[in-house]
């Protein structure tokens, strides 16, 4: 990784400061949500709200990249979340449980923003480091893990309003962000200077490469989300394990998601990308039976941990595999399709993980991913038969 360049290192710390919304909002948006819904069943739709967010973001997000740069984007989105950080702030003073959803809904411009800096790490190298920069990226991830719920701590009771100066604490966060990203030299012109692609965007997606990586990247994010939304609110609001306690286990998970990156070049190159994404279906299904055989502290922490290699596998192959899918004229419009798909499906699995936790309880709420799980490990034998030869990265 020593030979990366300076863009990618500023990606890097940039995005684990923008990695420190998402984790702070899982870990208090149910908490929070849990204290101000008018229904218990409603707690999770904070958490469910920023990935809607994301979801409707996106295509406008990589729209105005192609149009004004990603650094523009990159910069204005910054001084964007600062904004929306301050409406979250006036939502907990008057108690308003939907202008909060709001807030978080908001979020998600800058959710969808955070997932382009893997593609802008991609671009700033050679195609033979592709995976290393990808990787690097998502070393921030460690950071974030701390980071996020540590704000969320050692802000809550700063002021008479609990939480509030946790969310000034996140902010300082995106004042750094915006002055690191003030040196960040993107490597490619705007689309609007590039000659456009003959490829429809339906024959695009058609590709064997592309489903399988979109699919990949997609059930990886969406059985994580799903689980991590439901987590804090089984732990602490249901089985009453502390706050303190719940923000281990999830510190714990985000670590597990990101730490694989440092050895993501080696275990590519050792499994090849197809074994990759199939070692995290089976880390997703070990995940399912240990949280399933009981409520203990150390049962949600190793579910949790699982689940967190397992996101990371499935993701890292997904990512790695999609830039075979399109040309360089068209990676904007499969960018946003590819990142649009992931999370519109992952918007639906958080809009109902509060309403499973609450009704039917944690076990259904893991039984209910298995379903997606096997449909996911078909589609990667079905690749494996069709394309015996494992597509190489370079490293």
């Amino acid at each position: 990784m020593h030979s990366l360049p300076r863009n990618v290192w500023l990606l890097t710390i940039s995005l684990l400061l923008f990695m420190s919304l998402g984790v702070f909002v899982i870990f208090l948006g149910g908490i929070i949500g849990q204290s101000l819904a008018p229904y218990a069943s409603l707690s999770t739709l904070p958490v469910a709200m920023i990935v809607l967010g994301t979801a409707a973001s996106i295509i406008p997000v990589v729209y105005m990249m192609s149009k004004i740069g990603r650094r523009r984007t990159f910069l204005g989105i910054c001084i964007y979340t600062i904004a929306v950080i301050a409406l979250a702030i006036t939502a907990l003073q008057i108690e308003s449980f939907y202008l909060f959803c709001l807030s978080t809904f908001l979020f998600g411009a800058t959710t969808a923003t955070m997932n382009q800096f893997r593609f802008a790490a991609i671009e700033s190298v050679d195609e033979n480091l592709s995976a290393t920069a990808t990787s690097a990226v998502l070393i921030g991830g460690l950071v974030s893990a701390f980071l996020g719920p540590e704000l969320a701590i050692l802000g809550k009771d700063w002021f008479d309003t609990t939480f509030v100066g946790s969310f000034l604490l996140l902010s300082i966060c995106f004042v750094l962000a915006f002055l690191l990203l003030w040196f960040y030299q993107p490597n490619h012109a705007p689309k609007a200077k590039q000659k456009q692609s003959g490829r429809s965007l339906k024959n695009i997606i058609k590709q064997p490469v592309f489903i399988v990586a979109m699919s990949s990247a997609a059930v990886g994010y969406v059985i994580m989300s799903y689980i991590m939304t439901a987590t804090p609110v089984s732990m602490h609001v249901i089985d009453g394990f502390s706050l303190t306690q719940t923000k281990f286990v999830i510190q714990s998970h985000v670590i597990a998601m990101f730490l694989p990156s440092l050895f993501a070049p080696i275990i590519v190159k050792l499994f090849g990308l197809n074994k990759m994404m199939i070692i995290g279906i089976m880390l997703y299904l070990v995940c399912i039976v240990i949280g399933y055989t009981g409520h203990s502290l150390n049962n949600y922490w190793m579910a949790l941990i699982l689940l967190g290699l397992g996101w990371n596998f499935l993701f890292i192959g997904g990512t790695s595999l999609l830039p075979r899918a399109y040309h360089e004229d068209e990676k904007f419009k499969v960018q946003s399709i590819n990142d649009f798909l992931i999370f519109g499906m992952q918007a639906m699995a958080s809009l109902s993980v509060g309403w499973f936790v609450f009704n039917f309880g944690w076990e259904v709420v893991l039984l209910s991913t298995i379903p997606l799980l096997l449909l996911q490990l078909s589609v990667l034998l079905w690749w494996l038969r069709k394309k015996p030869t494992q597509p190489q990265i370079k490293l």
